[in-house]
């Protein structure tokens, strides 16, 4: 069995150790690829150094997470391997997280992706933004079995984020790699949605952990709520039943007159709203669900 675990690094100094020791500790032997979008501070010569075993692609500059990692996943399918796993830099593993989610997924060949459940950096909390997908409405029942002391060995979710992501060999020739319209977020949105698509399935395994030591108060910077007005038009585009235009249109004006008359300009979100529905537009007939060839 040959395992790829892809790692998109940038200026990641304080979590190498972390998450390539990890890597290394796996209880299933991992062919480890970097691919480091133009970091400043030494990261590629770090890991040189100290990791002989992983091998690193420089890109000299930032592609951002989707098209950098299509970098791994292109290699991943040129050598017809088993499985790529996907993990964040900023995020490492438990000994037995992979295999765990092999064993998962040798019992389910319908399951595309198996994700591990998010800790925090301390390992003491759930991830603050992966609790909410196992909330009922993304993952049915896993609350309740967790208070009842009876989790399954895993649960079909409709949305995992990619920070930790096993995906088969089965899903990567029949989904592709990352759409690379998407500038930053949003791309693992749209693979699952064309995972969806595709007649597959994303699960979360509970007994599978990573580590994810990043701000655990929910707060995002505007440089992610700018990125998600063109990740919002992009996905809604996509959509099976995209909204109709002349409903768009309606909407529009009705915002508008919102924003002018009870917000006075002054609500952002509602900025947002309108600047997703006009980007909409635009891109309606641009974008499909169609696979995109690393």
């Amino acid at each position: 069995m040959k395992i790829y675990a892809i790692i998109v690094t940038y200026n990641g100094t304080k979590w190498i150790d972390k998450c390539f020791r990890s890597l290394l500790n796996s209880t299933v032997p991992l062919n480890i690829l970097a691919i480091d979008n133009g970091s400043t501070d030494g990261t590629p010569q770090l890991i040189r150094d100290n990791y002989s075993e992983v091998e690193v692609i420089e890109t000299g500059q930032n592609l951002g997470f989707g098209k950098a990692n299509n970098i791994g996943l292109k290699r991943v399918l040129e050598i017809k391997a088993d499985f790529a796993f996907l993990l964040n830099q900023d995020a490492w593993i438990e000994p037995n997280t992979i295999e765990k989610l092999i064993n998962v997924s040798n019992k389910n060949v319908n399951i595309g992706i198996l994700s591990p459940i998010h800790l925090n950096g301390k390992g003491n909390a759930i991830d603050y933004n992966f609790q909410h997908y196992l909330c009922n409405n993304n993952t049915v029942g896993f609350y309740s079995d967790l208070y009842l002391n009876s989790l399954k060995e895993h649960y079909t979710c409709k949305f995992a984020n990619a920070a930790g992501w096993l995906i088969t060999d089965n899903c990567l020739r029949k989904i592709g790699g990352f759409d690379p319209m998407f500038i930053h977020y949003g791309e693992d949105d749209d693979y699952i949605n064309r995972l969806h698509s595709a007649g597959l399935s994303i699960c979360i395994v509970p007994e599978a952990r990573i580590f994810h030591d990043r701000p655990q108060n929910g707060n995002m910077n505007e440089a992610y709520f700018k990125n998600q007005i063109y990740t919002n038009a992009i996905l809604k585009a996509k959509s099976k039943k995209p909204p109709n235009k002349g409903f768009i249109i309606r909407k529009l004006v009705i915002d508008y007159i919102m924003l002018a008359i009870v917000y006075r300009g002054k609500n952002i979100d509602l900025k947002r709203s309108i600047k997703a529905d006009c980007l909409y537009l635009k891109l309606k007939n641009k974008v499909s669900l169609k696979t995109y060839q690393p």
